[in-house]
């Protein structure tokens, strides 16, 4: 790894993702067997090298066993451990040079450990999930594991027939042989390695919503014991998803899946045009409704407009945090400001060590991450008025459109929307521990 790679790597993570190439599009070919939880695949992905020629790269791959391994069809050396696939081609790839890796693997997938358990693929009592977000997208699929590499995917996984393959994008083809179907999904937006969600299950398929009115398709995938209160808690999904369009412009994709895996989950996940819950988060009684604000609003901060580094995470906590209360605002629950007053009471007795801005790998999925972030967005709701306040949350969703952010570039760009310098509302909310006080 060159010294300039390192100097710029994911202060977090400084072992994911190689920044001396990019990837444009990723086609995953995958068999997997849920009962001896095996999975076999063909990963080709279409990537190209940076500005110094390219003598080997890096992939980040779980413990699999390799097949083999080609560059531009030629067998390249290669050595794997540490979950590092290190590739050498035949020769050489020139500075700037479209090219093309084929790697071969299988193996029995397990998550990837973490300080916050178990990450990416997590085989479940009767099929399988992915939530990979930060770096569990390893623990399937050979990627240049970095938020900032977004490309296209193209995702292929045959599974026995009694199971639905759910993956964040559109289903192209569905096609049963024997007693096995293989699903076909297209993602032509560009997607974070951490964005790719799957899950494999025996699900019931409900519409939500009525998308010939021009609307987003909306699918809802659950085990078919929970289809009253399923229906009951995504109720009004379709008419969050028409508030946040008017909020934060166009939904970014072409549509939008949620899945109830069959098991408990901590916390729901969002993916690329798809989100995860549990069968924790469907009580029938719209317990988690928030939860279900919180996702579908990650589809515009966080998936669509995607953090450069790990650092920026507050960018998407706290907006998709900011969006639960937009929510109960328009719908009749609290207003913005009474949840403001609650989140800010409850981190008033609780340590003030957090930096918003660059929170640090331990404390990046905190509770008071999320809450701060909220308030953060809250301040400049009150320091702007609400009319440049929502002008400028729909330029920053429409012009970072499928781009990379960091919070300097929010900053700034919330600045073009102010009559007067916001430098110290900044420096307070995101760099310093100490809570500010509660805007008004």
């Amino acid at each position: 790894m060159s010294g300039h790679q390192k100097a710029a790597a994911d202060p977090y993570f400084p072992d994911n993702g190689d920044l001396r190439y990019r990837v444009h599009r990723y086609e995953l070919d995958l068999d997997y067997r849920p009962g001896p939880n095996r999975l076999a695949g063909t990963a080709r992905i279409s990537a190209i090298a940076g500005r110094a020629p390219l003598g080997e790269f890096q992939l980040n791959l779980a413990d699999f066993r390799i097949g083999r391994i080609r560059v531009d069809g030629r067998a390249a050396h290669y050595t794997h451990r540490g979950g590092r696939l290190r590739v050498r081609p035949a020769k050489a790839l020139p500075a700037g040079k479209a090219f093309t890796v084929e790697v071969h693997y299988s193996g029995n997938p397990k998550p990837v450990n973490s300080p916050w358990g178990s990450l990416g693929w997590e085989e479940l009592t009767d099929g399988a999930l992915v939530a990979s977000q930060p770096v569990g997208a390893p623990s399937w699929y050979p990627c240049n594991d970095r938020p900032a590499d977004k490309a296209a995917y193209q995702i292929s996984v045959t599974t026995p027939s009694a199971y639905q393959v759910v993956v964040g994008g559109k289903l192209l083809t569905r096609t049963t042989k024997s007693s096995t179907t293989t699903w076909l999904y297209e993602q032509a937006a560009p997607t974070p390695s951490y964005l790719v969600g799957l899950s494999i299950g025996k699900y019931q398929t409900a519409l939500l919503g009525d998308p010939g009115l021009g609307g987003i398709p909306q699918t809802g995938h659950f085990p078919a014991h929970l289809l009253t209160d399923f229906s009951r808690d995504f109720a009004r999904q379709p008419q969050m998803m028409t508030l946040f369009q008017d909020l934060f412009g166009p939904y970014p994709f072409g549509e939008y899946a949620v899945v109830v895996a069959d098991e408990e989950l901590d916390v729901p996940v969002e993916a690329q045009g798809l989100s995860l819950f549990g069968t924790n988060h469907v009580d029938g009684a719209r317990g988690s409704e928030r939860l279900v604000a919180h996702e579908l609003a990650h589809q515009w901060f966080g998936n669509s407009v995607t953090i450069a580094d790990w650092r920026h995470i507050w960018l998407n906590e706290g907006l998709a945090k900011y969006a639960e209360w937009l929510w109960s605002e328009r719908s009749g629950g609290r207003m913005a400001h009474e949840l403001a007053a609650v989140a800010h009471r409850s981190l008033a007795g609780r340590p003030q060590d957090l930096k918003l801005a660059d929170p640090g790998r331990k404390l990046m999925f905190d509770d008071r991450l999320y809450e701060r972030g909220g308030l953060t967005v809250h301040a400049v709701r009150c320091a702007l008025g609400d009319v440049a306040f929502f002008k400028m949350l729909r330029a920053w969703a429409t012009l970072h459109r499928g781009g990379v952010v960091t919070t300097p570039m929010f900053a700034a760009h919330v600045e073009r929307y102010a009559d007067r310098p916001l430098d110290e509302l900044f420096q307070a909310w995101l760099y310093e521990g100490r809570l500010p006080q509660l805007p008004s």
